[in-house]
């Protein structure tokens, strides 16, 4: 489309055209979307059903993921890159009850999230929390602006849910992740969650292939295989690389295994 932009241009707020963090957030059940946002919605949902229930386990699994980190792992710095708008336990409250001294970053790009920075920014006056606007690409000023929450000699939990397949190309794609790893201490992990068409997740190829002719930024899926490759060199919490909804489910989710879902779940530690 004419008037769709890259994810590295700036952000500019466009009701009239879908945007991913306002169609996840009508998913979710949130307010924060428009009759544009709707529409391509329930156009996808109609193409492939299951992408609600993909958008709720991928919030579930943030939340376990953080609950791990910072209850057993004693985790208290976060870097959420593709913060998404805000929603219930987003990963400062999650943080911040197991650990009131916890510091998070955020980061996204998308105009109508800087509109609601305010709601993520208030936690807990023991610990902090800031936002930076900025592209998932752009990990020189990611970096550079949230040095000055996080102490980078500390480990560090850098969130990466559902924003590498915002990145068309794999290898740039592996070079963010690279860039962010690298620059974080041993004992620092790495939370990721992916969209592929596998794990039953076949019928969403038709569903993205409008999306992106409707919507903005573009997606693409990747395998296992691919989503791998991100967390090369990273020693994986079990249960490994999974549906992100098979990760650590909760005791009271377990009444047998939860269904699956298309979208890949890992958390690495950088050894």
């Amino acid at each position: 489309m004419s008037d769709r932009r890259s994810l590295s241009e700036p952000g500019e707020l466009n009701p009239e055209v879908a945007h991913n963090a306002r169609v996840w957030n009508y998913w979710l059940g949130g307010k924060d979307h428009y009759p544009a946002d709707r529409e391509v919605g329930d156009r996808v949902f109609r193409m492939f059903p299951d992408i609600v229930h993909v958008a709720r386990a991928d919030r579930a699994f943030l939340g376990r993921a953080v609950r791990h980190l910072a209850g057993e792992m004693g985790i208290r710095q976060f870097l959420d890159i593709g913060t998404g708008l805000p929603t219930v336990d987003n990963t400062h409250e999650v943080a911040q009850r197991l650990g009131p001294e916890s510091r998070i970053v955020y980061v996204d790009n998308d105009p109508l999230v800087l509109v609601h920075a305010r709601a993520l920014l208030t936690g807990s006056p023991q610990g902090a929390t800031d936002y930076i606007d900025a592209d998932a690409r752009d990990t020189g000023t990611i970096l550079k602006a949230a040095a000055q929450t996080l102490d980078f000699d500390r480990p560090v939990a850098i969130m990466l849910l559902g924003i590498l397949n915002f990145i068309l190309d794999t290898d740039e794609a592996r070079g963010i992740v690279r860039r962010l790893v690298d620059a974080v201490p041993s004992g620092s992990y790495l939370v990721l969650t992916h969209p592929t068409l596998e794990l039953g997740g076949e019928a969403n190829a038709e569903a993205m292939r409008f999306w992106n002719e409707h919507a903005t930024p573009p997606i693409t899926a990747r395998s296992g295989e691919e989503v791998a490759g991100f967390l090369d060199g990273l020693e994986l919490l079990e249960p490994g690389m999974v549906s992100c909804s098979r990760w650590r489910p909760e005791p009271a989710d377990i009444g047998g295994a939860p269904a699956e879902v298309a979208q890949f779940g890992a958390v690495g530690r950088k050894p």
